[in-house]
C-alpha cells in the first residue's frame, strides 16, 4: 500500500468547506428499481429544466421516463411509446422554453434484432412541460443504414437543436467493405422536423461496435455559431470543430491508451467515450472554453478520468489531466461531466472503487469552480454496489447542472435487482 500526500492551496481547501457545508443535506434518491437482467433498466440521462429548475426530468432503457416537480425527490415512471419504436440509448433534454426531449433509438416493426429495420433513424419525442404528453416523434433521414449512440445539445442563444451520432453501413459486421462515422444534424423548430444528416469527418472505423468503430460523438455548441463534436477512434480521441456548422475539420486532442471499449472488474464492457461541454457562462472568467472528458486504463495508473480544455475555439488542447486526486491508487471510471451554463461550474460524476475490494464500486461527485485547475469530491451514493459481468451495466450514466441545481444519474446493481439514482445537490452561486 502506497500512500500519495496531496497539497492544497488556500483556495482549494476553502472550495472543500464550502463543499462540505452544500452537502450537509444532500441525499441520494432512488428513482426506479427493477430485475437485473442482461439489459434491464440503465443508460439513465437526466435533464435540469431551466425554466425551473424544481422540474427534473429522466430516463433509461429501454423506455423508461421519469420526471420530478419537487427538485428530485420523489418521481412518477412512465412508458414511453412510439410508431417508430423506442429501443434504448435514451437522452433527456430540456430546453430554454421548458419543452422536453427524448432521443431515442429505433424499433419500428417492434420485433427487436429479428426486424431489417430496427436502428434504421434517430427518434425524438418532445412534450412541453411537466403537464404535458409526448408526440409520436419525429425523425432524422432514413438512408439504408444503421444509426446508433446519439446525443445532443442546445445554441445557447438561438435555441438550434443540434443532434450527433454513429452511423453504420451494418451494425455488428467484421466485413473491412463495411464503415462506420460520425453523422451531425440541426433542428430549427424544437424537435419538429431535422436537416439532412452530413458526415462530418472524413475519418471512418469498421462497424464491429468495438475499439475500431467511430464512436462518442457528443456535440456542444460554443460560441456564436460554433459546434465542437467529440467521439473516439481506435487509441485516440478527435473533436470535429465547425464555425459555421457546414465546414468542418478534425483535431486530434489526446491518444487513448485502452481505446474507448473498457472492462472493469464486474463491467464486461465499460465506455472511455469522449463527453464535450462548453462554457457558456458570460461572466465565468472561462467563458468560451472547450473541455473533453473521457475515462482510460493503463498498467501504471488503472481506471483514471481525464480532461483536457481548448481557450482557441478548439484549435488546440491542453495536455490530459485527471479529474481524481485519487487517480493512481484505484480505479475511477465511466464518467460524464457538465457545466453549469449560469456560473461556468464543472461537475463530473463517475464510479470510484477507493477503499474498495474486488467489484466493489461507489459512484462519486467532482466540482472545479476554477476551470479544472482544482477538484473537490464526494461520494454520492448511499453503500457500495456489487458489479457483474453477466449483468450490462450500460454504456454511460449523465450529469445536468443549471442555476446551482445539480442532478448526477448513475446505475447500480443490488440483490438482483438493478437500479437508477440521482443525488439531490443544490451549490450557491
Amino acid at each position: 500500500m502506497h500512500v500519495k500526500i496531496r497539497q492544497f492551496s488556500t483556495h482549494a481547501l476553502s472550495t472543500a468547506l464550502l463543499f462540505a457545508v452544500l452537502t450537509a443535506t444532500a441525499q441520494a434518491v432512488k428513482i426506479h428499481e427493477g430485475p437485473a437482467f442482461k439489459t434491464g433498466i440503465c443508460e439513465p440521462s437526466i435533464a435540469v429544466d431551466p425554466t425551473n429548475p424544481s422540474n427534473i426530468y429522466a430516463g433509461s432503457v429501454l423506455n423508461n421516463f421519469y420526471q420530478s416537480t419537487d427538485g428530485g425527490t420523489t418521481w412518477t415512471t412512465e412508458a414511453l411509446t412510439s410508431p417508430y419504436g423506442v429501443w434504448g440509448d435514451p437522452v433527456l433534454h430540456a430546453d430554454r422554453s421548458g419543452r422536453i426531449y427524448f432521443f431515442h433509438l429505433s424499433d419500428p416493426e417492434g420485433t427487436n434484432w429479428r426486424s431489417e429495420q430496427i436502428l434504421d433513424r434517430m427518434v425524438c419525442q418532445t412534450k412541453d412541460g411537466p403537464d404535458g404528453t409526448f408526440n409520436d416523434g419525429s425523425f432524422t433521414a432514413i438512408n439504408g443504414k444503421k444509426h446508433d449512440k446519439e446525443w445532443v445539445a442546445e445554441h445557447p442563444s438561438k435555441g438550434t437543436i443540434g443532434l450527433s451520432w454513429t452511423q453504420f453501413d451494418a451494425y455488428g459486421t467484421d466485413n473491412p467493405e463495411c464503415k462506420s462515422t460520425i453523422l451531425f444534424s440541426q433542428s430549427y423548430n424544437q424537435g419538429e422536423s431535422w436537416t439532412t444528416p452530413v458526415i462530418i469527418t472524413d475519418r471512418t472505423g469498421d462497424c464491429i461496435d468495438d475499439d475500431g468503430t467511430a464512436e462518442g460523438a457528443v456535440p456542444a455548441y460554443g460560441i456564436k455559431n460554433a459546434m465542437y463534436i467529440g467521439w473516439a477512434l481506435r487509441d485516440s480521441l478527435y473533436v470535429s470543430r465547425s464555425l459555421d456548422c457546414k465546414h468542418w475539420q478534425d483535431v486530434l486532442v489526446s491518444t487513448q491508451f485502452a481505446g474507448w471499449s473498457q472492462s472493469y472488474d464486474g463491467f464486461s464492457r465499460c465506455n472511455g467515450m469522449p463527453i464535450t461541454v462548453v462554457d457558456h457562462c458570460p461572466s465565468s472568467p472561462y467563458y468560451g472554453r472547450i473541455y473533453l472528458c473521457w475515462g482510460d486504463q493503463d498498467y501504471s495508473m488503472g481506471g483514471e478520468v481525464y480532461f483536457s480544455f481548448s481557450d482557441d475555439a478548439g484549435a488546440n488542447w491542453s495536455l490530459k489531466q485527471s479529474i481524481s486526486p485519487e487517480g493512481g491508487q484505484s480505479d475511477q471510471f465511466l464518467p460524464w461531466l457538465t457545466v453549469d451554463p449560469t456560473t461556468g461550474y464543472l461537475y463530473a460524476v463517475y464510479y470510484d472503487r477507493r477503499g474498495l475490494e474486488d467489484a466493489a464500486t461507489n459512484t462519486y461527485l467532482a466540482i472545479s469552480h476554477d476551470g479544472g485547475a482544482t477538484w473537490t469530491e464526494q461520494q454520492i451514493n448511499d453503500a457500495p454496489f456489487t458489479a457483474n459481468d453477466m449483468v450490462f451495466m450500460g454504456d454511460y450514466n449523465h450529469i445536468s447542472a443549471y442555476n446551482g441545481v445539480i442532478r448526477p444519474i448513475w446505475t447500480e446493481l443490488s440483490q438482483g435487482k438493478k437500479s437508477v439514482w440521482t443525488y439531490l445537490f443544490n451549490e450557491a452561486k
